[in-house]
């Protein structure tokens, strides 16, 4: 069975972006804005850019501190469909 490709690392990039580096060497700046599009008791906390930006890895899972998840098939996935991923050894834009 292959290997599941988990979020390595991830680091707030300005506004409602996030730097998003996969272990496969894939990486990109992802653009959340579309996040907040939307409400709900979970995600209003994360409006407040100091709260988002308290963004870590739980099991190489993009996870906010209040424990918003999202699995790396799916932030990968939002990645290629918005052209924001760069392939291992490509220069992310």
């Amino acid at each position: 069975m292959p290997e599941v490709t988990k979020i390595q690392r991830v680091q707030p990039a300005g506004g409602r972006r996030l730097a998003i580096t996969f272990t496969d060497g894939a990486r990109g700046v992802h653009d959340l804005a579309w996040l907040f599009e939307k409400s709900g008791p979970m995600l209003e906390p994360l409006r407040e850019q100091t709260f988002f930006e308290r963004v870590f890895l739980e099991r190489g899972a993009r996870t906010g501190p209040n424990g918003v998840e999202r699995s790396p098939w799916n932030v990968r996935e939002r990645m290629e469909a918005a052209g924001e991923l760069a392939a291992a050894g490509v220069a992310a834009e």
